[in-house]
């Protein structure tokens, strides 16, 4: 007989695989865990926020496991061949998991099944089975390391659409079919949590590198180093879902009201002057401009963490005279520690550095010989603070932008390396959420009432650390800009509703090519109707300097060029014409933008969704890829092609349930013409113009 039992509110299964724990966590939510060690492992992961208390209820029944065999039998020998085993189900609010007389997991709302474990290796009396000696899920020792790789099995079904799961860079928003690398890497953030449209939420709990496949033949999750199998699951309409969740990996905080404006960004300002010339800039031209970022390389040395004095003279006065104009300054800070450094030699005798399991030597040789500070190690990121306090944050600065968070190896030899809370092939994916946690706890403690940080990388919980998440240095070109889009809807469903991208791109990008410019104003249209708007971007060729080394402590230290200008202005009159306006709704959006960041601090509602979060019940929806609901009011349909000047449009219908705003129909922001839902139209988007749409009574003139 299989052994199934109840401690408290927890469900304990016991089979020669290992221990299974299952119990509820948060509201209409379970959490399973499974080892094949003496003890559960006691990570947290994602899981640390202190959850709702719920009550559940957990049946244990032995059922009648008789093979029904087709020949004869005398009463006697018939009660031989009777056996028996243990099912179970444990019940939380929605959601009900279900244990069979093999121990295979299933979960249920009510009479409908959400999803199962795949098992094809043993009998199974009610379904036909495949005997291939697959199991739903299992742990085998690896005796190089003393763990366990890890493999987790689902059934797929052909009428499954999925979403989250972070940023990957592809142009697909249904992440159905796709096969993705659980692994932080420059433009691809792993956050392990998807949507599914049968009604449920899946969290992978697991920091550790390894890769998921939603296949048309079965979902596989797998880690190659782990202690143990550890997912959240919750259900309900996708609202809920996202409820739950964020209630147990934690809420983002208030955003803000800086933040919702405009944020100005180059590579790179080069010195204190040239940032304030861009600033008064704006400010004569009677622009908004919220923040200007102040890019790599306006440091000493890469891990000194402070200006260069020969370029910045005078950083508080230049903090005082943008403070005075309305304009908060961001300062970036690299993880990477130069052998030069003067911190270097501390932090590399006192363990604040990521070490090497397999080899001696450097994670990164670009513009210096550099290890990675190691963020899973708290006294890593408390001396790392306590340096930008004293060289930025008593400056006035109060703004950082988290760079080469995932971080960015310059070759991703995972078995190499080795963090302060385990190897980086078990534990990697969480770098950049220690990292965000540490700058936010930093400036929490020096008083700084609402911490945000711009950083390049995010995990599962790194949204409730002040983290707007911006995609990387992705390529100027309209393949890239489409790629975007399903990057930031995915991100929000994955729980992280601060987010951004280079508006125009990063790579490449000639200011003066009329490719370059349509290329702009479509992405800078659309980024008017992202969580931030923010403009940035190298722009070669880059300028010539005229001195490219600086003497530090006796040490020649090269500085990074600067890129073509990239201001608003930079990309000739009619381009400016369009931005300019756009810079100026951007403003009149702000009360909106503001319901919504109260939204997703509250409930954690994702500011950018696909179509079927609000009209799930419409299944139109969920064949479009191009358009998407900015809040619950703003339906946003961006122009992704060079040369395109109108384009389809699928207006959702709007039913009893989903009707939020008032009113069933919707209305095209531009001419003010209603259209019933339903029903797909032709709409012209000239250059000066992103289609948008409001919902119901929902009536706002934007262009």
């Amino acid at each position: 007989m299989n052994r199934i039992e109840q401690i408290e509110n927890r469900l304990i299964i016991k089979d020669e695989l290992g221990t299974v724990w299952i119990e509820p966590w948060g509201k209409d939510s379970v959490r399973v865990r499974m080892t094949q060690e003496r003890t559960m492992d006691s990570q947290n992961w994602a899981l640390d926020e202190e959850i709702e208390k719920t009550s559940c209820q957990i049946k244990i029944e032995e059922v009648d496991t008789s093979y029904p065999w087709d020949c004869h039998y005398t009463a006697e020998e018939a009660e031989l061949q009777k056996s028996s085993a243990l099912t179970a189900s444990l019940t939380n609010g929605r959601l009900t998991v279900k244990v069979n007389h093999e121990n295979w997991i299933s979960f249920w709302q009510g009479d409908k099944l959400l999803f199962e474990e795949q098992w094809r290796n043993r009998r199974r009396i009610d379904r036909f089975c495949v005997p291939t000696n697959n199991p739903g899920r299992e742990l085998v020792y690896n005796s190089r390391t003393f763990d366990f790789k890890a493999t987790l099995r689902f059934e797929a079904y052909d009428d499954e659409h999925l979403y989250g799961m972070g940023q990957y860079q592809d142009s697909h928003w249904d992440k159905k079919g796709s096969l993705l690398e659980l692994s932080q890497k420059n433009s691809q953030a792993s956050v392990p949590f998807v949507v599914s449209s049968r009604g449920y939420g899946f969290l992978w709990n697991n920091p550790a590198i390894g890769s998921v496949s939603f296949a048309t033949n079965g979902t596989c999750w797998s880690v190659e180093n782990t202690k143990k199998i550890d997912y959240w699951v919750t259900c309900g309409s996708p609202a809920q879902i996202e409820e739950n969740y964020s209630a147990v990996t934690g809420r983002t905080p208030i955003m803000p009201d800086f933040a919702m404006g405009f944020w100005q960004c180059k590579l790179r300002y080069r010195t204190q002057e040239e940032v304030l010339e861009v600033a008064r800039e704006y400010k004569k031209r009677n622009l908004p401009l919220d923040v200007i970022v102040i890019d790599f390389f306006h440091w000493t040395c890469q891990g000194d963490f402070k200006f260069d004095p020969k370029d910045w003279p005078d950083p508080e006065a230049m903090v005082k005279e943008l403070s005075q104009m309305g304009v908060k300054v961001m300062v970036s800070v690299w993880p990477t520690v130069d052998e030069r450094s003067e911190n270097f030699d501390y932090m590399a005798q006192n363990g604040l550095l990521i070490s090497f399991d397999k080899k001696d030597g450097f994670n990164m040789d670009w513009m210096g010989n550099t290890v990675f500070f190691d963020t899973t190690n708290p006294q890593t990121r408390k001396f790392v603070w306590e340096k930008c306090k004293e060289n930025y944050f008593k400056k006035g600065i109060e703004l950082f932008w988290l760079d080469e968070a995932e971080p960015e190896y310059g070759y991703y030899n995972f078995e190499g390396y080795s963090y302060h809370i385990g190897s980086a092939m078990q534990t990697s994916n969480i770098y950049p959420r220690f990292y965000a946690q540490g700058f936010y706890e930093g400036l929490k403690e020096s008083g700084v009432k609402e911490p945000i940080s711009l950083i390049r990388c995010a995990w599962a919980g790194s949204q409730k650390f002040g983290s707007v998440v911006w995609s990387g240095d992705v390529h100027s070109d309209f393949r890239s800009f489409k790629n975007q889009i399903q990057a930031g809807i995915n991100m929000n469903m994955a729980g992280i509703p601060w987010w951004t991208t280079d508006a125009g791109g990063f790579l490449g990008g000639d200011i003066h090519s009329k490719e370059f410019r349509e290329l702009i104003v479509r992405w800078f249209e659309w980024s008017v109707f992202c969580p931030v708007t923010r403009l940035h971007g190298e722009r070669p060729p880059f300028k010539v300097l005229p001195e490219a080394f600086h003497e530090i402590r006796g040490h020649q230290i090269k500085q990074m060029q600067s890129g073509q200008d990239n201001e608003v202005w930079s990309f000739g009159e009619e381009v400016y014409e369009i931005l300019s306006g756009l810079l100026f709704l951007r403003q009149r959006l702000r009360p909106y933008i503001k319901e919504l960041m109260e939204e997703a601090h509250k409930k954690g509602q994702p500011v950018m969704r696909p179509l079927m979060y609000d009209f799930y019940k419409d299944r139109e929806v969920y064949k479009i890829e191009d358009q998407y609901m900015f809040g619950p009011k703003l339906m946003v349909c961006p122009v992704t092609d060079q040369g395109v000047t109108e384009r389809k449009v699928y207006l959702p219908v709007i039913d009893e349930e989903g009707d939020l705003a008032g009113g069933k129909e919707w209305t095209d922001t531009f001419d003010g013409k209603k259209y019933s839902g339903g029903q797909t139209i032709t709409v012209h988007a000239p250059l000066n113009r992103i289609p948008v749409f409001s919902r119901g009574d929902f009536n706002i003139k934007l262009f």
